[in-house]
This record gives C-alpha cells, sequence and structure tokens, in this order.
C-alpha cells in the first residue's frame, strides 16, 4: 500500500478523478450511449478503466497512451462482460445452474478467464447472483436460479474459476459480484422496476450470494439498477457501505452500471448529475461507468457534498485493483505473452451443455431408435447457430457453432434428416406452416425445435407473456395433429408457460441457450449417447399468473385442501407448478428408499450424517443428483416449507444400488430472528431427501435439535 499511498499523494483531484471514471470503447453495444473519444479522454488523464473492447493490438494501443502519454502513467484496466464464455460460448448460466456442479461451474469460468485474459480482459462483469423467481425477468437467463443456497455455491465457483489462486497470474481476470441487490424480484419481472420486498427477504434470498462473493474473495461488486424499498442501490448507503463495507469487510471495487449515476434523477433522489455523483460516492460507489458524472466531482467537493477523503478512497481502491491485477508492475501482462496457450475448450463446452440440458417428459419415444429412418426436424431454432449463443455472446463466432440440424446429421448418418422451418422465431406466414406440416406427414417421427430468439433474454428483455412468440404455437399444434410422434426442443433463456404442448407431445426437452456445442449436445441426449443428467434450478410454472413461484415459500394458516374451498389456491388453476425445482428426467428410473439419520437427537455442534439408498431400476447407467431439504416445523418465525441445505450425485449402473451419504452441518439449522439475529432454536425439524422439491415423493424423517 506504500507505493499506492505514494502514487496518491502525487495525484491532482482531476487525476484522482479520471482513476474512478470507466468508459466504454464501443466495440460491443451494452447500453444507450458511448463515451466520445476515448484515446483523447486517456490522453487527459480522465479514464481509469476501459470496456468493451477487446483484442491485444487495441488494448495495447490505449495502454500505450494512458501509461506512455500521461503526467504519472497510471495504467488502465479492461473490462468485458464475460458471462458465460469469451470466444468459446458455455451454456447460459441459468442452464449451466441446472447441472448442480460446482466444479463444472468453476471450470467453465476457469476456461473464459483463459481466453478473455488472452484477448487481453483484466476484469469481467460477473457472475450476475441475481436470485430469481419470476421468469417474466429476462436476466434470469444470466444467474443462477431460484435458491439462494445454489447462488452461494454458484458465486464461490465462479469466483475461483474467473481469479484463480493469484489475481496477478497473466491468465486470470477479476471478478465482478452484481447486480448487488435485489433484482431478481422486480416488479411485474419489469427489468430496470423498483423492488419492495421484506427486510428477511433480503437478508435470507438476496445477500447471501454476494456474501459468499465477497468470502471467495471476489474483486469487485456492482449495484443494481433498480430501488429496494425506494432506495435505489447505487445510493445505498446502508447496503453498500454499512453490510458490504462494514459487515462483510469488502475491500474491493463498487463500480457502477451503465449509466446508473445520473439516472438517480429519474429515481428521484438527486436533483442533478453533481448532487447524483455525490450521492453515489458517499454510499460507497468508487468507479462511475460511461456517464461522466463523477467527473463532476469536483463541483460536488466545491459545494460541500463531498470530501476529498471521499475521493481518495475510491481511487485508493481502484489502484489496488489494478496493483492486485499487477498492472503497476508491468501494464502490458495481458497482451505482452509470445503465445496465448491453447486449451480444449470445445469439449468442455460439449460436456457443459450436455450436463444443462433438462429432460421435462419422456413417455418411451427417447432416446431415438437407431433404426429410424426418415425424422422431420422442424422449427425456427433447428438450424441457426447465432440464437443458440444466446444472450451476452458479444465475442462468440456463431459459425462456430453446431445447429441441432447439424447434431442430428452427424450421429444419424443412415437416417433421412429432412428440414423445414416453418418460419421465425417471431413470425411466419402461413406458407412456412404448410410446407412444415407437409414435410412432417412424410416422417415417422418429428423432432420440433421452438422457443425464444437470443434477445428476448438478458438485460431489457422482460416478456409479460411466457408462452411461444410469434406463430409458433401454431405450428406446434399443426405438427402435434399429425398424429406422429413429436420430441419437442424448447430453445430459451427462461422457463416457458405451454402446459398444452408438455400435455401433447411425446418428450420435452430444455435446452435452454447452450453455446456452440448445443447441436451436438443435443443430438447426443436425444439418441442416447448421454444419458440426461440436468435437473431444473428454477421452479417451472403453469401459467404467468403463479408468478413469482418457487419451491421454498411458506405455508399459510390455511394451506390447500381440496374438500375446503377456503384455502390457499385459484379458481382456475392448480397451485401446483408445472415441474418442481429439481425435475429432470433421465433414461432410467432411480429409486429412493431406506432414509436414516444418525443422530435423532443432537445438539448444536453435532454434525448429523444422512444415508439413503438410491436404485437404479432402469437397463442403463444413470447419474442421478440427490436433494437434501430441511424443514423447521416449530418456530418462532415461520419457516419456508423446505430449505435446500446440500445435494449430492450418485452414479449407478443398470440395476445397481448404493448407499449415498450427505451430511448436515447444525449450524444450517439456525435462522434470522425477529430481531434479525442468527439463532437456532430447539425443536422438531424434517430431514427431507428426494430427487426433486415435490414435497409426495420426498422421503422423510424428524430429528430433534436439543
Amino acid at each position: 500500500m506504500d507505493r499506492i499511498e505514494a502514487l496518491l499523494a502525487r495525484m491532482t483531484l482531476d487525476e484522482k478523478v479520471g482513476q474512478i471514471n470507466l468508459v466504454t470503447a464501443g466495440q460491443t453495444v451494452t447500453g444507450a450511449q458511448g463515451s466520445g473519444d476515448v484515446t483523447a479522454s486517456i490522453r487527459a488523464g480522465n479514464v481509469g478503466g476501459v470496456f468493451n473492447v477487446w483484442g491485444r493490438a487495441a488494448i495495447a494501443e490505449m495502454q500505450k497512451c494512458a501509461v506512455e502519454e500521461t503526467r504519472l502513467g497510471v495504467p488502465l484496466f479492461f473490462a468485458l462482460d464475460v458471462l458465460h464464455g469469451h470466444k468459446t460460448i458455455f451454456p447460459i448460466p441459468l442452464a449451466e445452474a441446472c447441472a448442480f456442479d460446482p466444479s463444472l461451474w468453476e471450470r467453465t469460468a476457469r476456461a473464459a478467464a483463459r481466453e478473455a485474459s488472452g484477448d487481453g480482459i483484466d476484469l469481467t462483469f460477473a457472475p450476475m447472483l441475481d436470485v430469481t423467481r419470476d421468469p417474466r425477468w429476462g436476466r434470469i437467463a444470466e444467474g443462477p436460479g431460484e435458491d439462494p443456497f445454489v447462488a452461494t455455491k454458484f458465486a464461490e465457483a465462479k469466483v475461483r474459476g474467473f481469479q484463480g489462486a493469484d489475481l496477478g497470474n497473466a491468465m486470470a481476470i477479476a471478478a465482478t459480484a452484481k447486480h448487488f441487490c435485489g433484482g431478481g424480484a422486480a416488479t411485474a419481472g419489469r427489468d430496470y422496476a423498483p423492488v419492495d420486498i421484506s427486510e428477511r427477504t433480503l437478508r435470507e434470498v438476496y445477500l447471501p450470494p454476494f456474501k459468499a462473493a465477497v468470502a471467495a474473495g471476489c474483486a469487485a461488486i456492482m449495484p443494481a439498477f433498480n430501488s429496494v424499498a425506494g432506495i435505489p442501490m447505487t445510493a445505498a448507503t446502508k447496503l453498500l457501505r454499512d453490510y458490504v463495507r462494514g459487515e462483510l469487510g469488502f475491500e474491493g471495487v463498487v463500480v457502477s452500471d451503465y449509466t446508473a449515476i445520473p439516472e438517480l434523477i429519474e429515481h428521484g433522489v438527486a436533483a442533478d448529475v453533481v448532487e447524483a455523483a455525490a450521492l453515489a460516492l458517499r454510499a460507497g460507489v468508487d468507479m462511475d461507468m460511461v456517464s461522466g458524472a463523477f467527473l463532476r466531482l469536483p463541483e460536488a467537493l466545491a459545494r460541500g457534498l463531498v470530501s476529498i477523503a471521499d475521493i481518495d478512497a475510491s481511487a485508493r481502491r481502484v489502484l489496488a485493483l489494478k496493483q492486485k491485477l499487477g498492472l503497476l508492475d508491468d501494464p502490458y501482462r495481458r497482451v505482452s505473452i509470445s503465445a496465448v496457450p491453447q486449451f480444449d475448450t470445445k469439449n468442455l463446452a460439449l460436456e457443459a451443455a450436455r450436463r444443462a440440458i433438462v429432460l421435462l417428459t419422456n413417455d418411451g419415444t427417447l432416446p431415438l431408435s437407431p433404426k429410424a429412418k426418415r425424422i422431420a426436424v422442424i422449427g425456427p431454432l433447428a438450424e441457426t447457430r447465432s440464437e443458440m449463443l444466446g444472450p451476452w455472446a458479444a465475442t462468440g463466432d456463431p459459425d462456430k457453432g453446431i445447429t441441432i440440424l447439424d447434431g442430428l446429421r452427424a450421429l444419424l448418418r443412415d437416417c433421412d434428416i429432412m428440414h423445414e422451418s416453418g418460419g421465425g422465431i417471431d413470425r411466419a406466414d402461413s406458407g412456412a406452416i404448410h410446407a412444415a406440416c407437409a414435410l412432417c406427414e412424410q416422417a415417422e417421427l418429428i423432432v420440433l425445435c421452438v422457443g425464444e430468439a437470443s434477445w428476448m433474454s438478458g438485460e431489457a428483455a422482460s416478456r409479460a407473456s411466457l408462452d411461444l412468440p410469434g406463430r409458433q404455437r401454431e405450428l406446434a399444434e399443426r405438427v402435434l395433429s399429425i398424429g406422429k410422434p413429436v420430441v419437442v426442443i424448447l430453445c430459451s433463456g427462461r422457463p416457458l408457460t405451454a402446459p398444452w404442448l408438455v400435455e401433447r407431445a411425446q418428450a420435452v426437452l430444455a435446452t435452454w441457450f447452450l453455446g456452440h456445442m448445443a447441436g451436438a449436445a443435443i443430438a447426443d441426449v436425444l439418441t442416447g449417447r448421454f444419458n440426461p443428467t440436468g435437473r431444473l434450478a428454477v421452479t417451472w410454472p403453469r401459467d404467468v399468473g403463479q408468478i413469482p413461484i418457487s419451491y421454498s415459500e411458506r405455508s399459510s394458516g390455511r394451506p390447500f385442501d381440496s374438500s375446503n374451498p377456503f384455502t390457499c389456491r385459484y379458481l382456475d388453476l392448480s397451485s401446483e407448478p408445472l415441474f418442481p425445482f429439481g425435475h429432470g428426467l433421465s433414461y432410467a428410473h432411480v429409486v429412493l428408499s431406506n432414509l436414516r439419520v444418525e443422530p435423532r437427537t443432537f445438539r448444536l455442534e453435532d454434525a448429523v450424517r444422512i444415508c439413503v439408498d438410491a436404485r437404479n431400476e432402469g437397463d442403463v447407467a444413470a447419474e442421478s443428483t440427490i436433494f437434501l431439504f430441511v424443514r423447521d416445523r416449530v418456530a418462532t418465525v415461520a419457516r419456508p416449507a423446505l430449505e435446500l441445505k446440500n445435494w449430492s450425485k450418485v452414479l449407478l449402473d443398470a440395476k445397481e444400488t448404493k448407499t449415498v451419504a450427505l451430511t448436515l452441518s447444525t449450524s444450517e439449522l439456525r435462522y434470522l430472528s425477529e430481531n434479525f439475529t442468527w439463532v437456532a432454536e430447539a425443536g422438531e425439524f424434517e430431514i427431507c431427501v428426494g430427487l426433486d422439491a415435490q414435497r409426495s415423493s420426498i422421503l422423510t424423517q424428524r430429528v430433534v435439535l436439543l
């Protein structure tokens, strides 16, 4: 720190302010406006970091401006949204979460970091850790789903993967935990909308992933666009300073989202840009992204809205990050490696894509028979490379992707694979639909590839209806009416509410947006070369009217009772989801039995061992995910019906039985009291083990905490 203090002491006010100004180079568009002449701003000493630029030559040129053409020669850092891959695009985070595999999550982040650092990137705006229970919100695609426990494991794995053991390593990049916090609870699922949730929900659901990211050593945090209980996150002193800095001890950089600081004026908490800049700085924001609002801090200082100590603190943290990245020692460290090592990302991308696929239904039609002679591959998602990449894939080359049609033709060489699109994703004419249906008449089996376009998920991509867009429903219903077996491939960034499709098709797979190896992975699953292992990381609703929906909601005083109309229910729809959290089929049938818990009576310092027998009753080997839930039967504060505390995977040969052991730390039985202190109350708990969160199929034993 002596080096940083010495550097800070030499800086003028304008140079300090320049260090906390982050600008976009505009190589890709991630917001509404640009930053003008970037190189001129760098030479003027007004820039601390640049994002939306990649490529060693372009970055080296900008770095040279900062190092050789400014008074102090302080290097820049370069950032990019590397959410699910850089040059190699992996499944979107929601899809990858369905693998329930922290090792995989870490390995894909590590591979992305290697590729991005080789392109000159120092920092990524990832992982996105918004817990989401509303699939109308487009950014559900970018996060780990609905469960805070899963999100904490995802946070830890991604931070480890991006940053490695040493940020100074030339192949490590800094991780930014975003969006802090509560964005997944946006009103009516509209991006950027206000959030109004209880303090309990905030602390139990939305804050834990960020706590885990900080504990794992994340270098940066990005506040969300939204407000929570009337306080915009960019000005949330209680959360940014008191919680993140104070309670969690975070010492890294807090960087605003795109133009979020002047947006405090629209939020109604600042009168002008200078006041907005002062509010953000005092709340704990260290860097201003794009807007230039922090360049007005000298005015804020003159007006007495901030102190020089506030500005120094933020500049100091930015310089400390550059030191950790090794940039103060070697500004060109990520662009000067003589030969960037080559990595086998193709097989990793295939593994990730396979493991992300969730088999939702199957009447035995899958896997496809090797004797099939004529298959019709229909739908607007069958032969598109760019859509398979999903949102936030700016650096991925679509031409290197594998389509669903490519994948099937590569594996089923003796089968006549016929294709018609049936129209576009959000538009079609009757002629295209008719041509597709005519082709289906000639086939033994139909693979119907429908869903969303990649732009329909991600930022600014909220949807009020979650049915198939365009005329895809018309296409699907006509195909289903032909009478041939239909296998549906649902490509999307969120659950889609199409129970009519699920009920009529012979098999349905949620394939999300799987990245470059999408088509190969889907073909492997359809043909049985890979037995599907994906499990839903989010509850799948029947209808938009059920949203928000999650497996862990609290019981009411009048839980549903079919014999009593005055209970918690809908008049016109089941309260049950179409598919529960954790749902996912395979080509085998695994059953659980003989749940044992030792000890059955324990104290808080004890560890509890849970064992269950898993039997594969099928004729092929299978991997199964076993979930451990807990329910506190009686507590001072009503607890969720189920809370996920652990999971384990088991590999089973055909007809094989294994005992699966899980552990439960009794500290996991603590919860936030009425006063928001952590307590563990003596009493009965239910230990629940199942293949998903469907209460009727879970094995349960009661235990007692003394």
